[in-house]
């Protein structure tokens, strides 16, 4: 049968042994069949074929995004961007100029070392905006947010709460709230009365991010949650349009969730729509450095980090584990050494079993003899090199700061667990970082943002353009259990395409973050055609 699609380009880097290059590829019903160079393409073609020749556009299998959240990221992102905010007077004036919607401030991005060593206070946002206006600001770790007194009295907190996770509302010395709310369960009871748009608006606003991220070459992305309605949202979608990019979705497992929560996890496993399904689940370890809360073996420089969120951390054992035997993948968010620790403990005490893989996102601090036990074990390591924005090569920012020099040094170890055989996805953990697959790459090699002259961070951690580009395609399928029908250009593969202007093995990382995309396929349809 003859093709649907047949692309010609200058170079195509398939990622596949058998055969790693060629200039030409054909598609049929969401599948390559067939790859070879322009002369085979002639006997490939039918009537119906749409060819398509790119000049000297390098063609990669279609680039992934192992770690974002698009829908829960647009509530996230709500408001006023202080990702600008360098300090405290950029704080006032970016506070004075803020929008407003139903009375409230609510914004997003707010840098920890805006404060300045600071403690972080409610007083800081009062004294600008006065004490009767509800403010809600996000900090960029999204998992702390600094909020206003009538935000705090609006929400029913008026002093210290406690959870069935670790999770802080910091008081004064009296027991008075200051504003500082650190993870997810202080934030809620603020987050659950903030102003919402309706549904339908959320809908077509998350279509065009989508849209838009199809437009930098991205075939599909790993979701790490299934907050801000996500199922509704993509059934919402698809029953007008199609998903521009193949979404692979982990709802959260708070700490705390019960063996009935655990069931219900398990029993969404699988759900699907036609671009996207529920395959696997997002546990929490830890939370953040910046926020105290990462779990580290030492505390850190004010004494905290040393604990994880689950109460006890058994409880966490015990929900992998059953997940596990429910055939439920995991992946869990571990930013601190102990933490990443004990998640790769669970999963040694699991015992061999070849029927899936667990993962462990970030890793932001870990000696070699932690990260070894990664390709020991087989879990994936997944990891967004664009989380290095946030930390300072000199070593005076909050984060390293807050770690010491010894355990800074040892910061997104990305090219250590390459080097020690681990399956190492790469992401942006939009909107944190930039979702831009191209601005990851770059990253990745350059430990630094392309297209500057800031010093890199540990640069020896940086990857080679050949680990950058597997960590988008072959590592990413093997990591959402897809290497043997994703991930490389080759007969019988899924057809994700992603073709560049320059080539990513190539070029400078420099040069690679502002490459034209000249076109994205994503199961063999095509998401973005280049003008």
């Amino acid at each position: 049968m003859t093709p649907d699609l047949v692309v010609l380009a200058a170079r195509v880097h398939t990622l596949d042994p058998a055969r790693p290059r060629a200039t030409a590829v054909a598609v049929r019903d969401g599948l390559i069949t067939a790859v070879g160079d322009a002369r085979d393409a002639r006997d490939w073609r039918g009537p119906g074929t749409e060819l398509l020749d790119l000049g000297a556009a390098t063609l990669v299998p279609g680039l992934t995004d192992g770690h974002s959240h698009p829908a829960l990221g647009l509530e996230m992102a709500a408001g006023t961007d202080f990702s600008a905010v360098r300090d405290l007077d950029g704080l006032r004036a970016a506070l004075t100029a803020a929008e407003r919607t139903d009375g409230w401030v609510v914004g997003w991005g707010l840098d920890h070392n805006a404060f300045g060593g600071r403690p972080i206070h409610r007083e800081l946002l009062e004294s600008v905006l006065g004490p009767d206006v509800p403010v809600f600001l996000r900090l960029y770790d999204v998992h702390s947010a600094l909020v206003s007194g009538a935000a705090l009295r609006a929400a029913g907190i008026d002093g210290p709460r406690t959870f069935a996770q670790r999770a802080t509302v910091v008081c004064d010395a009296d027991g008075v709230p200051t504003g500082h709310l650190i993870e997810h369960a202080a934030m809620d009871p603020v987050t659950a009365i903030l102003p919402r748009r309706p549904l339908a608006e959320r809908r077509d606003e998350l279509l065009g991010l989508l849209t838009d991220m199809a437009a930098t070459g991205l075939t599909g992305t790993h979701v790490m949650d299934a907050g801000g309605e996500v199922l509704d949202l993509l059934r919402a979608i698809e029953e007008r349009d199609e998903l521009p990019l193949r979404l692979r979705i982990n709802p959260w497992c708070m700490p705390g969730t019960d063996r009935d929560g655990l069931d219900e996890l398990a029993a969404l496993h699988g759900t699907a729509g036609r671009g996207w399904l529920v395959g696997g689940v997002k546990l929490f370890m830890d939370g953040t450095v910046e926020g105290g809360s990462a779990w580290l073996e030492h505390g850190d420089c004010h004494g905290q980090s040393r604990e994880g969120l689950w109460l006890d951390p058994a409880e966490y054992t015990a929900a992998v584990h059953h997940l596990h035997a429910a055939g439920v993948r995991t992946a869990t968010h571990a930013i601190g050494d102990a933490g990443v620790r004990h998640v790769l403990d669970t999963v040694a005490a699991l015992g061999p079993d070849g029927r899936m893989r667990h993962r462990v996102e970030h890793i932001e601090t870990l000696p070699r003899e932690q990260a070894v036990r990664f390709a020991q074990l087989g879990v994936i390591a997944s990891m967004q090199p664009g989380h290095c924005s946030f930390t300072r090569a000199d070593g005076t920012d909050e984060w390293a700061r807050r770690l010491g020099p010894e355990r800074a040094a040892l910061a997104w170890p990305c090219r250590t667990l390459r080097d020690t055989g681990a399956v190492l996805v790469l992401g942006s953990d939009w909107p944190v970082a930039n979702s831009d697959p191209r601005e990851v790459l770059a990253f990745a090699q350059l430990r630094r943002a392309p297209g500057t002259d800031i010093p890199p961070v540990v640069p020896e951690q940086g990857l080679t353009a050949l680990m950058a580009l597997e960590g988008c395609t072959t590592h990413a399928a093997v990591a959402a259990g897809e290497g043997d029908r994703a991930g490389r250009i080759a007969p019988g593969m899924r057809a994700d395409l992603t073709a560049l202007g320059l080539d990513p093995l190539t070029v400078p990382a420099d040069e690679l973050a502002q490459s034209p995309v000249a076109l994205t396929v994503s199961n063999g349809r095509i998401t973005h055609r280049a003008s």
